[in-house]
């Protein structure tokens, strides 16, 4: 995950949201991973801690959940080849509330017949919500393929679309 290893310490932060727990993982100055916890799939959550990056982290999801925040504003340091790469700085640029299909996406970073790259890509994105993968649909405007399931993919495109959809919004430091 950490690219320079030895250089500094990763630290794990896990927080409760409205589509389950999250665990951010961050060094002193990137955002590297925000994986999500499903039920009995635990992850390895590495070593807790705390460092601005995560507080950071933190509270802007708290403010996108409120619905107060549309564009997060995180260092961020995905590590994964460069087409990756490139795919996920695409997505980036998918609006709030706006949806690409994998084709659309795939023009954008080098041909629709690349879009069963873009898939896979996407499917192996480490920063979900900030690198807003849940924005990018099937060809048909099917919801597929989102690591913390297609039901939170619903939930967070709605929420984005101003549904509520969480029970209630959730006061300043409600979550865990």
């Amino acid at each position: 995950m950490h690219p320079d290893n030895d250089q500094q310490e990763i630290h794990c932060r896990t927080i409760s949201s409205p589509i389950g727990e999250l665990a951010f993982h961050a060094d002193a100055e990137h955002l590297y991973a925000i994986d999500s916890i499903k039920g009995d799939r635990r992850i390895d959550p590495g070593r807790q801690g705390r460092n601005q990056i995560l507080v950071e982290a933190e509270r802007q999801f708290r403010a996108y959940f409120a619905g107060r925040l549309r564009v997060f504003d995180l260092p961020l340091r995905p590590v994964g080849t460069e087409f990756q790469l490139a795919v996920w700085q695409a997505m980036r640029g998918i609006a709030y509330g706006a949806v690409l299909t994998y084709g659309e996406l795939a023009a954008l970073v080098g041909g629709r017949n690349k879009a069963r790259a873009v898939g896979q890509a996407a499917n192996r994105n480490p920063l979900m919500i900030v690198i807003p993968c849940h924005r990018v649909i099937g060809s048909d405007g099917r919801l597929v393929g989102f690591g913390a399931g297609v039901d939170k993919k619903d939930l967070l495109l709605r929420h984005e679309r101003g549904e509520e959809v969480w029970p209630q919004r959730p006061a300043a430091g409600s979550y865990r």
